[in-house]
């Protein structure tokens, strides 16, 4: 078990130190170095959430069938490094956006598959998801140091060496000693949805939570520039990117122990009002202070909902059906909803930065309302011991 949860930690921070770098920092990459406007850099950015919803949805639970996670994880990351070199070759838009497309098609499938197999794990390995998912965080929040420091020093061109830094680690992590559980080839199986489709349980909890993980479409992708117009030098922006994830960790170092014998409806109504919260908040008061304090709610806003869907993804289905189900969050919530709103978000930033976080704020209303649909509908009954 102690391998295999080290195996797994290494894989999460790896992975998760690339998208520290790819979200929050992209945008203002395409920005300084391919001089791009803030709406063309959104379309782009869009097109690849399109394209990575495609991907999560469609190739990912394909090629899951058909190798072993481990096999996938060499490809992906090799592939991703590769891919990568795309973005240097030109600088128009139409080139920045083949570029986009082809990363997008695989570098993003490192998400749902570092995803699935400690979902997996939890049942073959016996691991503690919360424990190993804090490594995401923590290499999120080195990549979120390393690029504030470089960009302060060189300029924000330097994103693209960082991330490619990352990739480098990603390829070192894959061929690193793997588990035998995610060596081994699942029989030959065709992909099927239905299992997924039959559980009102899950389909309820994954709506809600694309509705909030789609909601932070905005501070993602306009979040560092939007500190940039406030006044925040580049450092100091990373610094308070990091708040966000330091509380995450926080969350994801007792998530285990503490919501062990909570229903999972009360942990996504307490994520959906804190969302609402948080966005309502950077619209209303457009300052740092309100900012930090939104960072400090990241730990409901993303962990308690992303660390429930796990849970409920885990109690509802067999370990063949997870990629299955992994995949449609990944496709819908991290890639389709984040599409459209990143170019809704984009549109109200440049009418007003406040009014993209507006907008994020009513997106995640419906799922509240959800949230309650689903503890009267589901979870009426005490939760028994298991």
């Amino acid at each position: 078990m102690f391998k295999a949860q080290s195996w797994l930690s290494f894989n999460f921070f790896a992975f998760f130190f690339t998208w520290g770098v790819f979200i929050p920092y992209w945008t203002a990459w395409l920005i300084a170095e391919k001089g791009l406007t803030v709406g063309a850099a959104s379309t782009i950015i869009a097109a690849g959430l399109f394209v990575r919803s495609f991907s999560t949805f469609f190739l990912f639970p394909t090629l899951r069938a058909k190798f072993s996670a481990g096999t996938l994880f060499k490809a992906f990351a090799l592939l991703s490094l590769v891919l990568l070199f795309s973005f240097f070759l030109f600088d128009s838009f139409t080139a920045m956006m083949v570029a986009m497309i082809l990363f997008s098609l695989v570098y993003p499938l490192m998400l749902p598959l570092t995803e699935s197999t400690g979902a997996i794990m939890i049942r073959s390995e016996h691991i503690q998801y919360g424990r190993s998912r804090s490594w995401g965080s923590i290499g999120y929040a080195a990549a979120l140091v390393v690029v504030g420091a470089v960009t302060a020093a060189f300029g924000d061109p330097a994103i693209m060496y960082v991330m490619m830094a990352g990739c480098f680690l990603m390829i070192i992590t894959a061929f690193y000693y793997t588990p035998a559980s995610v060596q081994v080839k699942e029989e030959k199986r065709s992909v099927s949805l239905k299992p997924i489709l039959k559980s009102k349980r899950f389909l309820t909890a994954a709506i809600i939570c694309i509705l909030i993980d789609g909601s932070h479409a905005a501070y993602y992708n306009y979040g560092f520039i939007y500190l940039q117009a406030l006044g925040v030098n580049n450092m100091w922006g990373g610094i308070i990117l990091n708040l966000a994830v330091v509380a995450e960790i926080a969350f994801f170092a007792v998530a285990d122990r503490m919501f062990r014998r909570t229903r999972a409806s009360s942990m996504l109504l307490a994520a959906g009002l804190a969302t609402v919260i948080r966005w309502a908040m950077m619209f209303l008061f457009p300052n740092v202070i309100a900012y930090v304090a939104g960072q400090l709610l990241h730990a409901f806003t993303f962990g308690l909902a992303h660390y429930t869907f796990i849970r409920v993804m885990y109690e509802e289905f067999e370990n063949k059906d997870i990629p299955s189900a992994q995949g449609i969050y990944s496709a819908f919530g991290m890639g389709l909803s984040s599409s459209f709103l990143t170019i809704a978000g984009g549109y109200l930033y440049n009418q007003e930065p406040g009014l993209a976080f507006l907008g994020m704020a009513v997106v995640t209303i419906p799922a509240i309302l959800l949230a309650l649909y689903m503890k009267k509908q589901f979870e009426a009954s005490p939760l028994s011991e298991k």
